[in-house]
């Protein structure tokens, strides 16, 4: 096997016009289904919707902004246990900022760290304090945006973990944190969990933090303990709904990732698959509510198919997919992480992790805690600013 080879290399993104062109012409040339048989979008995302958006994609949006958003960061690829790797890598003007690496999850990416990198490098430009200033190293996971596809198993979480500290040591980082929401919850708290001497602290917005007792009554579909808090009931319910009625993306995914064929077939398909996750989990209803036109919402159409086009032009429906035939562990059972742990808890996240859990997990390390009144399963997407002051409150301490 040769060597393995620690360069860092920069790297720019760059689509041929025509590769934008055939989008277009897919899109339209969609066969489409009849419409749904029901008022709702019990059955999936309505035809309706999804037609307008792909009148839209067709017709009206454009790729080159956000192509050139990501060509004015700085971006580099670098290969990690025999995978190219690829990251954003903004570095703070501020000399004493604290590195932070922050991951990304399903179906997103890279994109939706973008509107943080400048109040996270910049502080002082964004109403905060040198004092709070990070160093920004943000990686798509393999198989995922520009990263390489694995081509053999054994790219769970727990070797991402492994490999974003080799990438973080790599840049020259002794000390540094970690932050992560969905699939990046579970990298960063396995990063918690194996504790290199280089991690300082973690923070997630979608944490582990059920007994047990309660994950194992959640995903048998029982009822409530009846000596639940009211906050505790909440989160119960929550869980018990997302694993009776809204998990059957993941299903397939974790199960026959590779029979997904029309993820890289058809942009159409592609679309509504990551878009529909159901109602009641989160940041489906704020995406529904976006294609509709119908709420003051934080992301925009452009937003959303930025995202979906990234996904669509690096063929990665599939190669993301199989993080989920992968992954063993469990998102939302406690772990057992005994260095700082900071908690961000988001209204509109799959699940509101309680204090009470959260404290009985962490006892000792629980370093913040805080519930916002806005954001969710996307927060840092959707919520620029409170994740830039969360992410300041929660490792202010560790400096």
């Amino acid at each position: 096997m040769p060597a393995e080879d620690p360069a860092i290399r920069p790297f720019h993104v760059d689509f041929p016009e025509a590769e934008l062109t055939e989008l277009r012409r897919r899109v339209t040339a969609t066969r489409w289904p009849e419409r749904e048989t029901v008022a709702d979008d019990s059955q999936g995302v309505p035809l309706a919707m999804m037609q307008d958006l792909a009148r839209y994609w067709a017709t009206d949006y454009d790729w080159g902004p956000c192509q050139a958003r990501l060509n004015e960061l700085p971006n580099f690829v670098t290969e990690i246990d025999g995978l190219d790797i690829h990251f954003i890598h903004v570095r703070s003007r501020h000399e004493d900022a604290l590195p932070l690496i922050v991951t990304h999850g399903w179906p997103g990416s890279v994109i939706e760290q973008l509107k943080i990198i400048g109040p996270l490098t910049d502080p002082t430009a964004h109403g905060a304090s040198a004092a709070d200033a990070f160093h920004l190293v943000i990686p798509s996971l393999p198989g995922h945006g520009f990263s390489a596809k694995p081509t053999a198993t054994g790219w769970d979480p727990a070797r991402i973990a492994r490999a974003w500290v080799v990438l973080m040591k790599r840049l020259g980082y002794t000390r540094f944190v970690a932050q992560g929401g969905d699939w990046g919850a579970a990298v960063t708290q396995a990063m918690g969990e194996q504790a290199a001497p280089e991690l300082a602290g973690i923070h997630s917005n979608m944490p582990g933090t059920a007994p047990a007792e309660i994950n194992t009554a959640v995903q048998r579909g029982d009822p409530p303990p009846p000596d639940l808090q009211p906050e505790e009931k909440t989160a119960y319910e929550q869980l018990r709904t997302f694993f009776a009625r809204h998990v059957a993306y993941a299903s397939i995914m974790s199960t026959r990732p590779q029979t997904l064929y029309g993820l890289a077939d058809s942009p159409v398909d592609l679309a509504a698959f990551m878009l529909d996750h159901g109602d009641g989990t989160g940041q489906p209803g704020l995406v529904q509510q976006v294609l509709k036109g119908t709420l003051a919402s934080p992301l925009t159409r452009d937003d959303l198919l930025d995202n979906i086009s990234l996904y669509w032009l690096t063929n990665t429906g599939i190669s993301t997919a199989r993080l989920y035939w992968e992954n063993k562990a469990d998102f939302f059972n406690a772990k057992n992480i005994t260095i700082p742990y900071a908690i961000s808890v988001f209204p509109d996240e799959l699940y509101q992790a309680p204090r009470s859990w959260a404290e009985r997990a962490y006892p000792r390390n629980l370093i913040h805690y805080n519930r916002l009144d806005r954001g969710g399963h996307f927060a840092a997407w959707e919520q620029p600013d409170l994740f830039a002051a969360e992410m300041r409150a929660s490792f202010r301490t560790l400096r």
